[in-house]
Parts: structure tokens; sequence; C-alpha cells
């Protein structure tokens, strides 16, 4: 059974196994991908590490660790720029401040820099409604619905309870909370914010075209007698909706290929955790490069010994062994995919937030998930298991790849300034302060307007509380 995604450009592409794969590898963490690696090498006898070919015949078999210039750049983190260091400027006095690692290369700091935040579902989902156009309304609509998710990513409370919560800033009625509702279960993970098992794969379904095989029949599967499939089977079922047993057994197979719990996908990481960056940016003759790091390359090749032993076995063992040689063929792939998925999301970065890597979060410009799945030419989705718990390495410190996005607003230049420069700003403006008379939010609004960037009271009060930043009358010193 073949099911089918589509592109952006509503290009329809075939959901084979390798692509359900290589989409499952694109959004693992480099800690959780390495793990994946180490229980294929241990399941399958086609595959051995990297370290362990003496004879580097498994090198054709693997992709390229990083190669995204002409030039083809060495990666900064293995220490093999120019010994003299003319190449790459990880020194200048501009990025003396703020910076929480640097690319010196006499540790193991340059692999694991510093403890990684939790990313938990709820920021997942927080995060992309901050980059949407909803008003002020709908977004602490959309706020108390995440909060109120459980960890599988299912909406179990009441459309009354969520409007409880909101009182008395917001009142909202059950179809206010529906229409934000629908807006959040077309985020990523797909199927999230459902209130029961069939909304949820619903909602997966809907993502696939409807020339999916068996699309039109599971979705009446999961409309109605998806409770009655374990007990009736798939005979029942064909009964039930007088369709043919093939049928049902293609849409059954396509409802087994989804995720019944879509929030697992994001789960808590241990606050021991360290971050290890997938890929690393640096400046090279004036110009911007990236490179993935030198671990996030693939450290499995084919074993060419077993390889050579489908030619002389028998046909049982010749026929297992060819299996484990494709699926071994397929996670090479999958990982080759992996990486230049990444390399293509973080070139795209790199040439929209430019500014952002050479001044700071003040130059951060609104960008948004939409914006570089046009430029690419891939689905939002795909950009945003492309940077979910990714990190780069850059002269500024290791940085989550999210931390490259922001929401906007309008400037009085005619542009737009990022939520994300805003707060910096404000954070500037108060560092600076008079510490007897701090600045309230009116004057630091007022300030602001004075720079070209309109923004409300309530508004810098709302980034101000955000930063965890004490109101004025709480930040007088007497010195």
């Amino acid at each position: 059974m073949k099911a089918r995604l589509q592109t952006s450009m509503g290009q329809s592409l075939v959901m084979t196994p390798q692509l359900r794969q290589a989409i499952r590898l694109l959004q693992m963490s480099s800690t959780e991908l390495e793990l994946e690696l180490v229980e294929a090498v241990e399941t399958n006898p086609l595959l051995e590490w990297a370290d362990s070919t003496e004879d580097g015949s498994g090198d054709d078999e693997a992709p390229p660790a990083s190669s995204n210039n002409d030039d083809s750049p060495v990666d900064p983190a293995q220490g093999d720029i120019n010994s003299d260091g003319a190449d790459w400027e990880p020194d200048d006095a501009d990025w003396s401040s703020g910076r929480s690692g640097s690319f010196d290369d006499d540790g193991e700091d340059g692999e694991r820099e510093q403890a990684a935040d939790p990313e938990t579902l709820a920021d997942h989902l927080l995060w992309q409604l901050h980059l949407t156009h909803l008003g002020k309304r709908d977004r602490a609509i959309g706020v108390a619905l995440i909060d109120a998710l459980d960890e599988d990513g299912y909406l179990r409370e009441p459309f009354s309870s969520i409007a409880e919560t909101l009182r008395p800033e917001v009142i909202a009625d059950d179809d206010e909370i529906l229409a934000v509702l629908r807006q959040i279960q077309c985020f990523d993970p797909a199927g999230v914010g459902a209130r029961s098992l069939g909304e949820c794969l619903a909602l997966q379904l809907d993502m696939l075209p409807n020339c999916t095989p068996g699309i039109a029949v599971a979705r009446n599967i999961v409309q109605g007698p998806l409770e009655r499939l374990p007990r009736a089977g798939i005979a029942g079922i064909a009964q039930e909706l007088k369709q043919p047993v093939a049928a049902v057994e293609e849409a059954v197979q396509l409802l087994r290929s989804l995720d019944p719990r879509p929030g697992k996908q994001l789960g808590d990481m241990t606050t021991d955790t360290y971050v290890v960056p997938d890929c690393v940016i640096w400046r090279q003759r004036g110009m911007w490069r990236c490179a993935l790091a030198g671990h996030a390359g693939p450290k499995v090749v084919i074993n060419r010994s077993y390889e050579q032993l489908i030619r002389s076995c028998g046909s049982s063992d010749a026929n297992y062994l060819r299996g484990h040689l494709q699926e071994a063929r397929w996670l090479l792939k999958s990982l080759e995919a992996r990486g230049e998925t990444l390399l293509r999301v973080v070139n795209s970065l790199l040439k929209h937030q430019a500014g952002f890597l050479e001044f700071g979060e003040q130059a951060l410009r609104p960008l948004t998930l939409r914006e570089i799945a046009g430029e690419l030419d891939l689905h939002e989705s795909t950009i945003s298991r492309a940077i979910s718990r990714k990190y780069v390495r850059t002269p500024r410190g290791t940085l989550p790849l999210r931390a490259f996005f922001a929401s906007g607003i309008d400037t009085e230049g005619g542009g737009e300034a990022s939520s994300t420069a805003i707060q910096s700003m404000i954070r500037n403006l108060i560092d600076a302060e008079n510490p007897r008379k701090p600045l309230s939010d009116a004057k630091l609004a007022e300030l602001l307007k004075t720079s070209g960037i309109p923004v409300a009271r309530r508004t810098v009060a709302k980034y101000r509380e955000a930063m965890n930043i004490s109101a004025s009358h709480e930040r007088v010193r007497i010195i």
C-alpha cells in the first residue's frame, strides 16, 4: 500500500516506507538519532559502525557529512580549518556578549556545550501560535487550549472549562473556541488538538490528498465504526460499510500508518540533557557558512562481508540478507535526506537572518515557517520537523533553530520588527534606566515609538512579563 503526500506546490509524493522512515528521522533530535542507529546496528547484520571498517570500503554507502558550498569548507567544529585561523572569525569583539559557547577545539565543549531547556509539546505549539496572524483575543483562547492538552496531544477538557479559565479577561463562546481549536489542529504534529481518537486520525487523513489509496473508506471508519473494529474485525466492518474486504483492509493499513498519540513526538527532555549541535555556522572570507556538525553525518555503513555472502549462501539465507540489505540502504538514504534537508533549511535561515548573527536579537527580522517552506518548496510541517529540537553552533553560542523565527509588527518606516527584537530593545532600555526612577511601561512604549516601533503600553507590559522583568515600581533601587 502506498499513501501519498503533497508538497507546498501541490505535487503528489508517494508515501512509501522509505519516505515514512525519512520523515521519522527528520524530526529526531541528535540524541534520538544516535539511539536509533544503535538499535539499527544491533538488529541488522548488514550494518556496522563506520569506525569499525578498517579498509574504508563502506564509505561509498555513506552520504557526505556536509557540503553546502562550491568550495566545500571544512566544519570548524572539527578543528580542520586553516591552522592560522585566518579564514574564520570566532574571536571578534562583537561576539563577546551573550555568548554561551565558543569554537575552541581543546575540549568536549564543542560537542555538548550547555544544558538544554526542555521543549515540551506546549512550547512547540505556543511557538507556532505566536507565528500566526491571530488577534490578541484569539491568541488568548489558543493559549488556554494548548494549556489544556494532555501529554498525548488530546483535548479532554470541555469548552465550558476552557471558557471558565479565560474569564474575566476574555468572554468566549463555544463557536469562538472551536474556531481557534481548528487553527491549532493545523499545527505540527499532525493530529494534535483532537478530542477523540477518531478525530485525531481524521486530522491526519485530511493532510493526505484525496487520491491516497483507501482514504475514503478510512474516513468512513474513523467517523463511525472505529471503536468496533477490534471486535468486529475487517470482515465485520466491511459488511457494515458495505465495502469489499480488500478495500477495508487497505483502509485499515492506512490507519495503522498514522500516529494515535501525536503529542508523544515531543516529549520532555530531562534537565541534565546537554545540547548536541546538529549544524555549525561560522564566517569565512566575510561570508556566513554552515555545515553539518562532525557527529551529524552517518556513523553506519554496509557490512561488505555479509553483502558478499549473499552470492554464496542458500536461497532462504540470501533472502534474509537481501531484506536486511534493503533496509540498510533505506536507512542510509534517509540519513542523507535528513542532512540535506537540514542544510537547506539552515542555509535559508542564514540568508534571512544574517543580521541576527551579526548584531544580535535586535536585528532578528520577522520570519515564519511559511516563508521558508515556500522558498524551499516544502510543506510547513516539514520545516517544523526539520527544526524541532535541532541546535546550531554559532559564534553567539549554541542556539535552537527555532530562535531564528519570530513574529512581527509593522513599523513606522514601513517595515517590520520581530517580537524578539522588540523584547531585546525593552531589555536594553531597562538595563540602562536610572534605578531611582525606573521606566514605566508607558515611558518604554514612548521610547520605542521614537525608534519607529509603535507598540501599545499593554504590549510592552506583555513583553516585559514574558522576560520575567518586574514592573517599574518594583524595580526602584536606592543607591
